[in-house]
C-alpha cells in the first residue's frame, strides 16, 4: 500500500511538472505575440509591458529548475520518468530563451517607434506569425505527446530560415539605396534574427518531445534554409 501511495504521489508530481512547463510555454508565447504586436503598432506602452513581464518567465524557469532537482533527489527516477524530467528541464531552458528574444524585439521596438517607418518592416509580421504558430503547435505536441505534430514543427523551421534570408537581402538593398534608413533597417535586421532564433528553439523543443516519446533522439539532419553566411549574422543580446 505504501509503495502504491509513493507511485501515485510521483505521478502527481510529474503531472505538476508538465503543467509548469506548459504554463511557462504560454507565457513565452504571449511574450512574442505582444512584442510583435507592439512593433507592428509602434506601441511603446505595450513594448514596455512586454519587457517587464519577462521577469515572470525567468521566475518560472527557476521554479522548474528547483522542482527538477527535488524530484531527482527524492525520487531517483529511471527510464521514461527520468526522460520526462530531463526533457522538462531542457524545454524550460528553450522557453526562457524564446522569451528573451521576444523581449529583445520589444526593446528594439522602443527605439524604432521614434524613427520613420521603413518599407521592409511589412515582412516582419509574416515571420512572426510563422514563429508563433511553431510555438503554439510544439506546445500542443508536448501536451498531447504528439510526435507527428512535433516533427511538422521541426520541418517548418526551414521556411522561417528562408523568410529571414529573403528579408536580410531586402534590408541590405534598402540600406544601400537610402543611407538614412541604415539605423532603422539595422534594428529590423536584428528583430528578424531574433524571430529566426525563436524558430530554432521551437525546433529544439520538437526534438526534445520526440526523444521523450520515442526514447531515442531524432537523428535526421535538421532542415535549414539558406546559406551559411547568413547564419553568422546573430542578434546581440539587448541588456
Amino acid at each position: 500500500m505504501a509503495s502504491e501511495h509513493i507511485v501515485s504521489a510521483f505521478d502527481q508530481e510529474l503531472n505538476e511538472l508538465k503543467n509548469k512547463v506548459s504554463e511557462m510555454g504560454g507565457l513565452a508565447e504571449s511574450q512574442l505575440v505582444n512584442a510583435l504586436e507592439a512593433m507592428q503598432r509602434r506601441d511603446t506602452d505595450l513594448a514596455s509591458r512586454t519587457i517587464e513581464s519577462d521577469a515572470r518567465v525567468d521566475e518560472m524557469e527557476h521554479e522548474i529548475d528547483a522542482f527538477v532537482v527535488q524530484l531527482l533527489a527524492l525520487r531517483q527516477p529511471v527510464a521514461s520518468d527520468l526522460r520526462e524530467i530531463i526533457v522538462a528541464l531542457k524545454i524550460s531552458s528553450d522557453l526562457e530563451r524564446i522569451a528573451d528574444y521576444a523581449t529583445n524585439v520589444a526593446k528594439r521596438t522602443m527605439t524604432l517607434a521614434q524613427s520613420p517607418q521603413v518599407r521592409p518592416a511589412h515582412a516582419i509580421p509574416r515571420m512572426g506569425r510563422l514563429a508563433i504558430s511553431m510555438i503554439f503547435d510544439v506546445l500542443d505536441s508536448y501536451s498531447d505527446r504528439d510526435t507527428q505534430k512535433a516533427i511538422a514543427v521541426w520541418r517548418r523551421d526551414e521556411e522561417l530560415d528562408e523568410m529571414y534570408i529573403s528579408l536580410f537581402r531586402e534590408l541590405l538593398t534598402y540600406m544601400m539605396e537610402d543611407a538614412r534608413s541604415i539605423s532603422s533597417c539595422t534594428h529590423l535586421l536584428f528583430i528578424a534574427k531574433n524571430i529566426e532564433r525563436v524558430g530554432d528553439h521551437a525546433t529544439n523543443i520538437a526534438e526534445s518531445i520526440y526523444y521523450l516519446v520515442e526514447g531515442r533522439p531524432l537523428l535526421q539532419s535538421r532542415p535549414k534554409g539558406g546559406d551559411e553566411e547568413y547564419d553568422r549574422v546573430d542578434a546581440p543580446p539587448d541588456r
